[in-house]
């Protein structure tokens, strides 16, 4: 396949265009080396994927530009003609939209209709875009599942995260675009972001620097492994959104809906305590970090958990990697990469 992937110098999207090359298809990448974070990482993932498509022959080019930009991204459209689009780009941080929310609905909302509009006009076979299991808000059932309502987003991240899945949900509706959205539950691994905690706390325990532990360490997560998101993620792709047929309108079901369109977490489903997980650090480390308890955070929630019934259902799939062996392989990764 031919197959655009925006955000593809970040975290997810070299992960899974590293994927794809290797199975063949051929990608595009999108993305711009904006220093929301270490620029030298991204052209690390970059220099990667480079390697990638010369070692299997595969083809991978990259336009450096931003989704804002609509000239761009219809340019993309246009001149590569790819059969389905995966939407990883985004600005990321729940914690970062408190700051500078302007960055959200520029990036996540203009920018995710500049896609939308691409693949109205270019005939595109199946969008995947990215969600967040922040969208569940102030919800405290858990597990979360799809079939809960969303409508109290709790940070502005959170909030363009429903409305991308509004906005989706319409074009499938009016356009016939088949379209999937997927709740990521804080995933962690090897060429992770440097904003988030797993990088933060390796970073600072290295240095002999305390580590911020907030809601005095009264937090879960499910921590999901990177390599067990892009095999969801894969496997969505490979099997477009269509209609339910059970679809019932005088009972709307938020996972499904008469127009090609579906959602689905992707989570480990075996939510960790914050601390054991900074246990798991500690062990692959060899040390002991030292802990600065500060109060929860404003648009943080104190625990995620994930119901993955409908994505193993639709794809055969369910994320296992356990936290202890996901956290050593990134150490591993973290000390080779930084040469500590």
């Amino acid at each position: 396949m031919k197959v655009l992937v925006t955000g593809a110098a970040g975290f997810i999207g070299s992960q899974l265009s590293q994927r794809l090359l290797r199975r063949g298809d051929a990608v595009l990448g999108f993305d711009t080396l904006k220093p929301y974070y270490d620029p030298a990482l991204k052209r690390a993932r970059l220099a990667r994927l480079q390697a990638m498509a010369a070692a299997t022959g595969a083809s991978f080019s990259l336009i450096e530009a931003d989704l804002e930009d609509r000239s761009a991204v219809e340019a993309a459209f246009a001149a590569y003609r790819p059969q389905r689009v995966v939407n990883l780009a985004a600005q990321a941080g729940v914690r970062y939209s408190i700051e500078n929310p302007a960055a959200y609905i520029q990036a996540n909302l203009v920018g995710f209709g500049h896609v939308l509009e691409g693949c109205r006009h270019h005939g595109i076979e199946h969008l995947v875009y990215a969600s967040s299991s922040s969208v569940y808000g102030g919800n405290t059932n858990l597990p979360f599942s799809e079939h809960q309502g969303v409508d109290h987003p709790v940070s502005l991240y959170a909030a363009s995260k429903k409305a991308n899945e509004l906005m989706a949900h319409t074009y499938s509706h009016l356009y016939g675009l088949p379209a999937t959205g997927l709740r990521f539950f804080t995933v962690y691994g090897p060429w992770g972001r440097p904003d988030m905690a797993l990088f933060l706390f390796t970073r600072a325990m290295l240095a002999g620097e305390p580590i911020q532990v907030f809601n005095n360490g009264a937090m879960v997560r499910d921590f999901t492994y990177v390599d067990d998101i892009v095999e969801s993620l894969l496997r969505v792709l490979d099997k477009p959104a269509g209609p339910d047929p059970d679809f019932d309108p005088q009972a709307p079901d938020p996972a499904t809906s008469w127009a090609p369109h579906r959602v689905f977490n992707i989570g480990n489903s075996n939510p960790t305590p914050l601390l054991d997980y900074i246990e798991a650090i500690e062990l692959a480390l060899g040390l002991t970090a030292t802990k600065q308890f500060l109060p929860m955070q404003p648009g943080d929630v104190p625990a995620t958990a994930a119901d993955t019934a409908l994505l193993e259902a639709w794809t055969g799939f369910k994320p296992n990697t356990p936290v202890r062996e996901g956290v050593a392989r990134f150490v591993a990764w973290y000390r080779e990469f930084y040469g500590v």
